[in-house]
């Protein structure tokens, strides 16, 4: 085997580009945000029966926690 065919066997080795991989991590992250997202009235209208801050505390958590993720992503790509 010479150079040039050992290059094309190691090229065919990858089946996914360099940015598929981040981008398919960050939709799923964005999608299971999008679903919480959509049960998080039900959710805080249960816990303003309970407790109005609760329910406060809740949603300024799920923000934080949304942007905490890419945070963190980022953070460990580093």
């Amino acid at each position: 085997m010479n150079k040039q065919q050992s290059g094309k066997a190691q090229q065919n080795n990858k089946t996914k580009p360099e940015w598929q991989g981040p981008a398919i991590a960050a939709a799923c992250i964005m999608f299971g945000f999008a679903f919480f997202g959509y049960l998080l009235p039900p959710i805080m209208l249960w816990l303003g029966e309970y407790s109005l801050v609760a329910a406060a505390v809740f949603a300024v958590l799920f923000v934080l926690a949304f942007f905490g993720v890419f945070w963190l992503r980022a953070r460990s790509q580093k």
